[in-house]
């Protein structure tokens, strides 16, 4: 989910090869210090057995490809060439689609949770096309080559690490068979091992928390997560802002963080555009709509709780966006985009004007 840079990878991985290991003339993963350590930690926990930990990490294929993506500085798209990305023609159609086939689910979901329905579907097309592309590295090996590779983040990913052993334990499974990103996001959520823990539900009561098949533990975890994060069903995600001045710099730089009511960002220039009841907390977000021409828009708790998925305010306004556009053309199917014109036809079309 959540964790991996967006903006940087949706380029990256599409030259990644899922199979590029380390050279085989280190010493064995195992006879590593900080992995000893890790082995010893997870030992302590019931369920664990020294041999069998060690076993299972001897079979862990390192990828210093992933630590080339960790190393490449994050480059922010303006808002105008981050959105085609995600808000198009092919995203609205199958995202009416996954709705007109889950309906029901969706409808008791949204209920329990309190979360609108075009919003969970907007958020798994965003992250995984609605299932379609979930990651093809194991968890295993993507995990451990960032918590012992990786200094930076080597606390964080040894937590992820220990979060997914236990995952594994908890539903019964080996630890190999997780497929997931670069980073070890899994599912059709994209959920670390530590969101799983904390948000991932077991919605039809089978035993699992299936967010990888299973339509409702998907959708259940999702409002799950956004329930948990403060989402308020029936509020507004923004509204537009009026900046006057130069004040407003440090709330560009605190965008993640709900520290101003409405009426205290005035003393920074920052006020709404529009009309809002009461005075709630709210985050500036300026995005590029057009190349040169910046639109300001006050985020309130909704529009905050989708950062808390993905900590970029672009992946926000393009969840947002994108859940508009379903929602409509779910509602009204004139509004659905026309499927595209097979390649063959196009040419045939093209032909016949050339003649004309």
């Amino acid at each position: 989910m959540i964790l991996r840079p967006l903006l940087l990878t949706l380029a990256a991985l599409c030259c990644l090869a899922d199979d590029v290991s380390v050279a085989n003339d280190e010493p064995a993963f195992t006879q590593r210090d900080d992995v000893r350590a890790f082995i010893e930690e997870m030992v302590a926990q019931p369920g664990f057995e020294r041999d069998t930990l060690t076993e299972q990490l001897n079979q862990v294929r390192l990828k210093p490809n992933i630590l080339a993506i960790l190393d490449k500085p994050s480059t922010s798209r303006p808002y105008h060439a981050f959105r085609p990305d995600f808000v198009n023609d092919t995203r609205i159609r199958l995202g009416v689609a996954f709705w007109q086939d889950n309906a029901r689910t969706l409808q008791k979901v949204s209920d329990h949770y309190g979360v609108e329905a075009e919003y969970l579907v907007a958020i798994l097309g965003v992250e995984t096309l609605w299932g379609r592309d979930t990651g093809s590295f194991r968890v295993m090996d993507a995990l451990s080559t960032i918590a012992f590779g990786y200094p930076r983040r080597a606390d964080y990913f040894r937590k992820e690490l220990r979060e997914f052993l236990l995952l594994a334990r908890d539903e019964r499974l080996d630890p190999f068979e997780f497929k997931g990103s670069y980073a070890g996001a899994m599912g059709a959520p994209q959920f670390m091992p530590s969101s799983f823990h904390a948000y991932a539900v077991d919605w039809d009561g089978d035993g699992r928390h299936d967010i990888w098949r299973n339509t409702g533990d998907i959708l259940g975890s999702i409002a799950n997560y956004f329930a948990k994060h403060g989402w308020k069903k029936g509020e507004p995600l923004l509204v537009p802002a009026t900046v006057v001045g130069e004040a407003y710099t440090p709330l560009v730089e605190d965008k993640f963080n709900l520290h101003y009511k409405v009426s205290e960002l005035a003393a920074f220039g920052v006020t709404p555009a529009v009309p809002l009841q009461g005075d709630p907390l709210a985050v500036l977000a300026p995005l590029e709509h057009e190349p040169g021409v910046t639109r300001h828009w006050l985020g309130l708790a909704n529009f905050y709780a989708i950062t808390r998925y993905n900590r970029s305010t672009l992946y926000a306004m393009a969840v947002h966006e994108l859940a508009g556009k379903i929602k409509a053309a779910y509602l009204d199917p004139s509004l659905l985009p026309p499927p595209p014109k097979p390649a063959k036809a196009v040419k045939a079309a093209n032909r016949q004007k050339r003649r004309r």
